[in-house]
């Protein structure tokens, strides 16, 4: 508990930014380090947040509704006169919140990067707006000086770039506003078809500056990422009367065979006494097998635990396609097909249809069909994330004993050909290439590779760090800054991430983003500041994402308690913390300073690192004429060693106004 400042703080004026919260008990003196609390019981979540479990036609009725209102809803929003705005989405939770997924129109053209989701409570009132960008949309006019054929050819050359092969614009280029780097710009959509390099379809989306001719961005459409089955022994299948592998309780999803083509639908598999396939991949239906399981399974995983009703919460079911190409080692989603397809693998034997790699695909869809987040940089990787959490979640609910759930990656598929899996969410970078925590360059680097924050986020955030065996496979989970966490279980995990991803996050969400919205939905389950709350944030903390909650269960402070007079007008002064610490410190350095000090304009605070780098925490503002500085800033600290000497330097540079410094902590 800390003692009372040598004088009653004035009540004018807004506090500077006062962030912190939850008290920390601290020993008084100079660099005295908290010791972490331990670990909490965390809460069950609130029924009232969690989803309602809607049936196709209810869901319609609500987009329905949703979109009779759409012109009061621009108003309400104070949407500019030429912004449209279109249903794409409509969630409700069980208290009976909706969460209205909208995309806009500018002057009749689509608007990329322009959707938003408005939050609205049971009685209408609304609750909240989460947009993708918070630019105002407007641009000089709406007729290119670039003509459509060239927007066409730059963008067939990036795909040629590439290595794309047999390569041409899939339909003629579309004028649109491009709004997700926040500031909206005219532009040209153009979709390149052909083939990937590695046979992969191509749907390469390359946007280009309708005044300049200058391309300003680009992603990938195309998603990478009883019956005898390869992967899951003897199995139940959803078949039609006929016997075709049609499941008519699940949105009548079809499973096809493509005979190694690479285009069209396929054959629909059929079979004359519905026993399907014998385990080996030398048997056509085996993979088809596999195929249509995991489809099931994943259906029932998003329907039982999330009360989605198929991939758009519509009722109806995608299409699978196994044995695409030769020798082709992938799987993908598309959404312009509505379907996922697999390949078989090097030497056609490991077809890529496990349960989690049925489920990562499919989970594309899901994506697409809410936060449709762009395959690219961070948002490629949260995408790419997003999948291989729902799929090691499917298979843990799907309680297979031949395929049991686990926190790999594709370890039945064998795609490396040692027996190794093809991701690791406990500790990503054991695979060679994905990264376990984030850093400024994460979104340069292939999707597959930044999804590694997220996969870690999720294994902390389901079973905390350090080691533990879970279904016989022995994990060990590091955290970036060194510092525990406990983890709030894999149920409540997925619950946070399924309603950030389909309430709270957008096309362009970032890492950082991504953090504000699993807090979001954090707090509408368990409740702000409650320890599931806390614990979601300093697991981002653990994977270099924002800070810890002070005090809360790892977050180390060192504070200094003595009193320094500021003289007025006159030199600065400094107030020393030693710590003791080993590596650097983090990203979210939080700096908690309380001066006392009539009219606070008149003080300029740094704080210094060890070899002397100051940053500026704020500027002096002879306007700010309210008493007092207690405020919590954020400084980005990681290139400096934690260990040393820190000060927070305060300097008086107006007359006439004097004070003290009560105290300042560090929270590493």
């Amino acid at each position: 508990m800390r003692r009372t400042p040598h004088r009653r703080a004035v009540a004018t004026g807004a506090l500077v930014a006062v962030t912190a919260m939850l008290a920390v008990g601290v020993q008084a003196g100079t660099g005295t380090a908290a010791a972490p609390r331990p670990g909490t019981t965390h809460a069950t979540a609130d029924p009232g947040a969690l989803p309602a479990k809607l049936s196709p036609s209810q869901r319609a009725e609500l987009i329905r509704a949703a979109g009779a209102t759409t012109a009061e809803t621009a108003k309400l929003l104070k949407l500019g006169a030429k912004e449209k705005l279109v249903v794409k989405d409509v969630t409700k939770d069980a208290d009976g919140t909706t969460h209205t997924r909208y995309e806009r129109t500018y002057d009749g053209l689509p608007v990329l990067g322009g959707d938003l989701v408005v939050h609205q409570s049971k009685g209408g009132a609304l609750k909240g707006v989460t947009k993708a960008v918070r630019a105002q949309l407007k641009v000089a006019g709406t007729t290119a000086k670039v003509k459509p054929a060239a927007a066409e050819a730059k963008a067939v050359k990036s795909a040629q770039a590439h290595g794309s092969k047999q390569t041409a614009a899939a339909k003629a280029p579309r004028k649109v506003v491009w709004a997700a780097d926040g500031t909206p710009v005219l532009a040209y959509e153009t979709v390149v078809g052909g083939l990937q390099d590695d046979g992969t379809p191509n749907e390469l989306h390359v946007i280009t500056d309708a005044t300049t001719g200058a391309k300003i961005f680009e992603y990938q459409g195309i998603e990478n990422g009883t019956g005898n089955s390869q992967y899951s022994g003897k199995v139940t299948l959803g078949t039609a009367p006929s016997y075709t592998l049609t499941d008519t309780g699940r949105g009548n999803h079809k499973t096809y065979d493509l005979n190694h083509g690479s285009s069209g639908t396929g054959t629909l598999f059929s079979d004359a006494d519905d026993v399907w396939g014998d385990g080996t991949p030398q048997n056509v239906q085996t993979a088809g097998v596999d195929a249509h399981f995991g489809a099931a399974l994943t259906w029932d995983y998003y329907k039982n635990v999330h009360g989605r009703s198929g991939i758009r919460g519509d009722g109806v079911g995608a299409y699978s396609r196994v044995h695409y190409g030769n020798n082709y080692v992938n799987a993908f989603w598309s959404d312009s097909c509505f379907c996922m397809t697999y390949g078989d693998g090097s030497g056609n034997a490991n077809p890529l249809t496990s349960i989690d790699v049925a489920a990562h695909e499919m989970t594309h869809g899901v994506t697409s069909a809410t936060a449709n987040l762009t395959y690219s940089g961070e948002s490629g990787g949260l995408n790419e994330a997003t999948s291989d959490i729902f799929a090691s979640a499917t298979e843990f609910n799907a309680n297979n004993p031949s395929d049991v759930g686990d926190y790999l990656i594709g370890e039945k598929i064998d795609i490396n050909g040692d027996g190794t899996p093809l991701r690791y969410m406990d500790k990503p970078s054991k695979d060679g290439a994905s990264k376990d925590s984030w850093y400024s360059g994460i979104g340069n680097i292939d999707v597959h590779y930044s999804s590694g924050v997220a996969n870690h986020f999720f294994y902390l955030l389901s079973e905390g760090s350090g080691p533990k065996d879970i279904n016989g496979v022995h994990y060990d989970s590091p955290t970036s800054d060194n510092l525990p966490v406990p983890g709030i279980g894999r149920a409540n995990a997925e619950k946070v991430w399924f309603k950030a991803l389909t309430q709270y996050m957008s096309s362009n969400t970032n890492y950082a983003a991504a953090r504000t919205a699993t807090l979001s939905a954090a707090a509408d389950l368990f409740g702000q500041g409650s320890a599931t709350y806390n614990t979601v944030a300093n697991t981002w903390a653990a994977v270099n994402v924002g800070s810890r909650v002070p005090g809360d269960g790892g977050g180390t402070v060192f504070e200094n308690t003595t009193d320094v007079p500021i003289p007025d007008a006159g030199t600065a002064v400094t107030s020393p913390v030693i710590v003791s610490r080993s590596g650097n410190a983090p990203s979210g350095l939080q700096v908690a300073v309380d001066i006392v000090h009539t009219y606070r304009g008149d003080l300029v605070i740094d704080l210094l690192a060890p070899d002397g780098t100051a940053y500026r925490l704020k500027n002096s503002n002879a306007n700010d004429s309210a008493d007092n500085v207690k405020a919590t800033y954020t400084v980005n600290a990681s290139s400096k060693a934690a260990s040393g000497n820190w000060k927070l330097r305060v300097q008086d540079v107006y007359a006439e106004d004097k004070g003290y410094i009560n105290g300042w902590k560090l929270t590493f």
